[in-house]
């Protein structure tokens, strides 16, 4: 399994731990950014890697990964500046966009893996 793949598959563990395990606890607390930026991390370096073996073209698959990309990276800011700023509201508030993130990035987590399994 190239590294890329792993990587990719890390991010997926990390970024729904922390969603995940937010949405379920009802609040956003600090070691859930961990690993939000574990699952960013992750996914951007796993996609660094596909593009410099594959090259960057023009598909559905890359426009919802780009776009799947910016949200993850909005929200770990956000979520982080959530925490530091102790905005209770937002902490209380803040799975409901996480879960969205989340689905939209599985999208071309899914694609990808079904692209992957074809070739």
């Amino acid at each position: 399994m190239p590294l890329s793949a792993i990587l990719m598959f890390v991010a997926l563990v990390g970024y729904s731990i922390g969603v995940w395990s937010q949405r379920i606890g009802g609040r956003l607390r600090a070691w859930h950014l961990v690993f939000f930026w574990i699952g960013l991390a992750s996914d951007i370096s796993g996609t660094a890697m596909m593009v410099a073996i594959r090259g960057l073209f023009l598909s559905a698959h890359v426009a919802t990964g780009l776009t799947a990309l910016l949200l993850m990276l909005i929200h770990t800011i956000w979520a982080t500046v959530v925490v530091s700023r102790k905005d209770e509201k937002a902490i209380v508030n803040f799975h409901k966009y996480s879960l969205f993130v989340w689905v939209v990035w599985l999208i071309p987590f899914l694609s990808g893996f079904i692209m992957a399994r074809l070739m």
